[in-house]
């Protein structure tokens, strides 16, 4: 089922380059953050007639962006920095720092901290309110054995896959790997997100298929891990299928359903307990890098964006909206779309 009539607004002043992530303010529907490989970090005011709130420059790509809470934020990129920004003292601060670029970056609320993912091999943690000294830091360690792709927050654990195919889940009070297990999928992890009752995660990977799996280890909840194709588009004339990396995962915190976005440019929503696909939204103008559901769920947030690290045989060709704007692949945009209870909630 295609849904097109629902109301959807594009962001001004988008940022200029690969856009790595977007993210919502944890109670705001209104302000909306998002990193780029334009070495900037945005933050944007949806209902404002000029969108954009504030602009801060760290000339490096940013590869990831959270909240910590309503007023600060942290970011990390290919200068292997983790930032801090409070947005109402207006400050900035290097908390943390890897040997390679920072991948992922999430706070956990449940022990206080941010974990950082990178291609130098670790995981590390990093407590915000030592911003003069990370020497509560010096043991935040956890080796990964290989370059870290994804990284999701599960309470006081951490579900990470690596360019290995593994994924493994740390228990961070402990410091220890609680599971390792390989990825289902046979490709390149893309993206790890957990569920909201934290039972599960969803990975996606770039052979355009997605899993289910489950963190409790008993066999017959095993069972009910599975894995499913999508992002593919069949040649009407040559009937050859082309297959498109999943490059985002989003959840409906109360429905439990979940977006996927795509290198095809659409953005499909799941029903991962009824195993069905309960709608796709129109084409974007580009392939799908990042999503998020607004803190109410009532709307979710969509990056259209170039990615450089794929051929151009990957991005579909410049198209025109039915208001009959112009979009060529390389133009990065960020769409914020309503969305209704039939397009998320199980049937």
């Amino acid at each position: 089922m295609s849904i097109n009539n629902s109301v959807e607004i594009h962001i001004s002043n988008p940022p200029t380059d690969l856009i790595s992530n977007i993210e919502f303010h944890p109670t705001n529907n209104n302000y909306l953050l998002a990193s780029s490989w334009d070495g900037h970090l945005y933050i944007y005011d949806i209902n404002s007639k000029k969108q954009i709130k504030a602009k801060y420059n760290y000339h490096s790509s940013i590869l990831d962006c959270c909240f910590q809470d309503g007023i600060r934020v942290a970011s990390g990129g290919l200068d292997g920095n983790l930032n801090l920004i409070d947005i109402n003292q207006n400050s900035e601060n290097v908390i943390g720092n890897h040997n390679a670029p920072i991948k992922c970056v999430e706070y956990c609320p449940a022990i206080g901290v941010f974990a950082t993912g990178s291609w130098d091999t670790y995981v590390k943690l990093w407590d915000p309110r030592f911003q003069e000294s990370n020497d509560i830091n010096k043991d935040n360690s956890l080796a990964q054995m290989s370059k870290v792709y994804s990284l999701a927050v599960c309470d006081y654990k951490i579900i990470v896959g690596t360019s290995e195919r593994k994924v493994n889940v740390w228990d961070l009070r402990m410091k220890r790997i609680e599971q390792s297990r390989d990825s289902v999928l046979k490709f390149q992890t893309r993206q790890i997100k957990t569920f909201p009752d934290k039972k599960g995660f969803v990975l996606s990977s770039i052979e355009g298929r997605v899993a289910v799996e489950y963190l409790d280890s008993n066999p017959e909840i095993q069972k009910n891990k599975y894995a499913f194709k999508c992002h593919r588009i069949k040649d009407d004339v040559s009937s050859i299928e082309k297959v498109y990396p999943v490059n985002a995962i989003a959840f409906h915190k109360q429905y439990g359903t979940f977006a996927t976005g795509g290198s095809d440019g659409f953005v499909y929503i799941w029903d991962a307990y009824n195993k069905k696909r309960l709608c796709n939204f129109h084409r974007y103008p580009n392939q799908i890098t990042s999503l998020a559901f607004s803190p109410d769920d009532n709307f979710l947030a969509i990056s259209s964006s170039h990615l450089h690290n794929f051929s151009e045989s990957d991005t579909h060709s410049d198209m025109v909206d039915k208001e009959g704007d112009y979009y060529s692949d390389r133009i990065d945009r960020i769409f914020v779309r309503e969305v209704s209870e039939k397009e998320t909630k199980p049937k």
